[in-house]
């Protein structure tokens, strides 16, 4: 496997479908279009735009229309057209650095098109549109301002476009093996992770591209998938707190407890391939926090 390199904070997503080919094989199973491998296209990628700590989305223009494509894993956000919004107005204002749109001339700028990859876990439809309108106080039927996600279903499993792109329907039985490894036979998630990338390989399922990035694709997906376990579980706890505020002391100590060790083994996981300071932005805490777990006194 490859020398693990950190300097950058992809996701497996974003690095797998910022090959430019297989990015036009995943554009033309979405829109039904038919450009060829060698269509231009340019990447324009923001780092940290829509998640903080790592890119789980990859922003380019092709044929005059600019894209903003995200892949979604944990439970569905209904709050990505607020988050996109604000997404596309930092594109747009780079491409307005470099165009004179204070002249009385028209600028022309690229046409905006969102779409985001579901790919968690709840049920969700094959397609659906969410509206940035659906977030405003007072509804009305022609808003002075709105913004469209198609959002489409990835698992494994689904009809749709994941039939209409090779390169999209391998990473989705990529992501089931994992899944599979880690639910159906138990494996620790760095184990499962591990097990998925060698079944993967083996089934010629992203094959070179696994090859290649192995370490990288270990670490990237340990550090996503175990933050967002963690994140689940504070979500938990804070929906019991408000019942659970009679039960015993020794029970709610508990689960704090288990919290924490479950919060500094990721810490200290992620110390294999991070630096204290990249750790306490990903997971938003105080840097003495980080330090204090990777240097017990």
């Amino acid at each position: 496997m490859a020398k693990t390199n950190r300097e950058y904070k992809d996701s497996v997503f974003s690095l797998y479908f910022s090959d430019k080919e297989r990015l036009i094989e995943l554009i033309n199973a979405i829109e039904g279009t038919n450009y060829p491998k060698d269509t231009e296209i340019e990447i324009n990628t923001i780092e940290d735009a829509l998640y903080k700590g790592r890119k789980n989305d990859i922003s380019f223009i092709i044929n005059g229309v600019l894209v903003v494509l995200v892949e979604h894993q944990s439970t569905l956000n209904e709050n990505m057209p607020l988050r996109i919004f604000i997404y596309i107005a930092r594109i747009y204002e780079q491409i307005a650095k470099l165009r004179k749109i204070y002249g009385s001339t028209l600028v022309k700028i690229p046409t905006p098109r969102f779409i985001v990859l579901y790919n968690g876990e709840r049920n969700c439809a094959d397609y659906r549109q969410l509206k940035l309108s659906d977030a405003f106080a007072e509804q009305k039927e022609n808003p002075a301002l709105e913004l469209k996600v198609d959002l489409y279903n990835i698992n494994y499993g689904r009809s749709g476009i994941i039939k209409k792109s090779r390169s999209l329907e391998e990473y989705s039985t990529f992501i089931h093996y994992v899944r599979q490894e880690q639910r159906e036979k138990g494996k620790a998630l760095d184990d499962a992770i591990s097990a998925a990338i060698d079944r993967a390989i083996q089934d010629n399922i992203m094959k070179k591209f696994l090859e290649k990035y192995g370490s990288e694709v270990q670490n990237m997906l340990f550090e996503e998938w175990d933050w967002e376990q963690y994140a689940a579980v504070q979500r938990e706890e804070g929906h019991r707190e408000g019942w659970e505020k009679g039960q015993k002391k020794g029970r709610e100590e508990g689960r704090r407890e288990g919290a924490v060790e479950m919060l500094s083994n990721m810490i200290r996981k992620m110390a294999k391939s991070s630096k204290p300071e990249e750790i306490a932005d990903t997971l938003e805490l105080p840097l003495s926090q980080v330090e204090s777990i990777l240097n017990p006194s």
